[in-house]
């Protein structure tokens, strides 16, 4: 079998910090010299090419237009290479990943994101095996030569997710990210345990790369006190599409009749309410309780099991091709790229 290509991308991020020898400070590494700081890659029998952003960023700036050029990155090299990984801040990490889920339809290779909590320049750092191991992924194929991974995922601390199914969860340990609606794709040991039964197929068809993008939404969390005044005000943003409503439980709000006027104004205005639970666990269930089910009146959808983060990517996804209305609740509500359960 042919050595696997893999391109390395980097954005930016605590992944790609060394400290100066002089000065003592943090400093992009020049990724040229990336075999100086981690020799171990010389034994991954790959063949390992870089590119960057222009100007790598703090994942904190990352925005709609860097999912752009990544999704555009790849579909430019998409023939030449066997799987990419990108090395990304872990900030924002959970947005790109579920973005490029989205963007990067009938994925047939890994795109594997990673990042690290400390930079790969520092002795205790995390970034050496973040990075090793998920090149390794990302080369990783079959006994009939097809990629083992053929989804966009996220890398960190010895698993493996499903991209569109994490968050960050913790700013201080190692493992920070969590995925509590769908098991890891990988686990990582003294071997690399790949579950196949939660990966998605393999699908022998052309990548089509998607680059309009919709940000004409807004964000209102619910809680205990909020005046009905904020669903107002959000309303009289300008060219307004979508509203996500981050609610209790299973989806539940109060219902005053200030706010269901508010909610039926949003509606007659075709501006779509999507209804996420605030919990990290569980699925939004309109009508299970009284308390939504005047939410079920104005047509509101429902994110079902999605995270915030894959909630968000995939409206400005669907909203970026133009659904509106009843289409747009159809495919926001329908398992697209594996970021959501659908209950039987």
């Amino acid at each position: 079998m042919s050595v696997p290509r893999i391109l390395l991308i980097y954005t930016g991020g605590t992944i790609g910090m060394v400290r100066n020898d002089t000065t003592g400070a943090l400093k992009a590494l020049d990724f040229s010299h990336l075999k100086n700081h981690i020799p171990e890659i010389e034994n991954l029998g790959v063949r390992l090419d870089f590119t960057s952003f222009d100007e790598p960023i703090d994942s904190s700036y990352m925005q709609p237009s860097h999912w752009v050029d990544l999704a555009q990155i790849v579909g430019r090299s998409y023939h030449i290479y066997d799987g990419f990984v990108i090395l990304h801040g872990s900030d924002t990490m959970a947005y790109t990943a579920s973005a490029l889920s989205f963007m990067l339809e009938n994925l047939h290779k890994p795109v594997i994101i990673t990042g690290a909590q400390l930079p790969i320049g520092i002795l205790r750092s995390d970034a050496r095996e973040n990075l090793i191991t998920s090149i390794e992924i990302a080369a990783a194929k079959t006994d009939q030569g097809l990629p083992k991974v053929p989804e966009v995922c996220v890398y960190f601390e010895f698993n493996l997710y499903r991209g569109n199914r994490v968050y960050k969860n913790s700013t201080q340990d190692f493992d920070a990210f969590k995925s509590p609606n769908y098991p890891s794709l990988a686990e990582v040991g003294v071997d690399v345990k790949f579950k196949s039964r939660y990966i998605q197929a393999y699908k022998d068809t052309a990548l089509e790369v998607h680059t309009s993008l919709s940000t004409d939404i807004a964000i209102l969390h619910i809680y205990p006190g909020i005046p009905d005044s904020q669903l107002r005000a959000l309303l009289a943003i300008p060219s307004l599409k979508a509203i996500i409503i981050k609610t209790y439980g299973a989806g539940n709000t109060h219902d005053t009749e200030s706010f269901q006027v508010a909610l039926a104004a949003a509606q007659k205005k075709g501006v779509a309410i999507i209804n996420v639970s605030q919990c990290k666990s569980g699925f939004v269930e309109m009508g299970k309780y009284e308390s939504s089910n005047h939410l079920q009146a104005v047509q509101t959808i429902s994110a079902g099991d999605m995270t915030f983060e894959a909630t968000l990517a995939k409206a400005m996804y669907l909203l970026g091709k133009g659904f509106t209305g009843f289409t747009l609740k159809e495919f926001m509500e329908k398992d697209l790229r594996g970021e959501l359960t659908t209950l039987q």
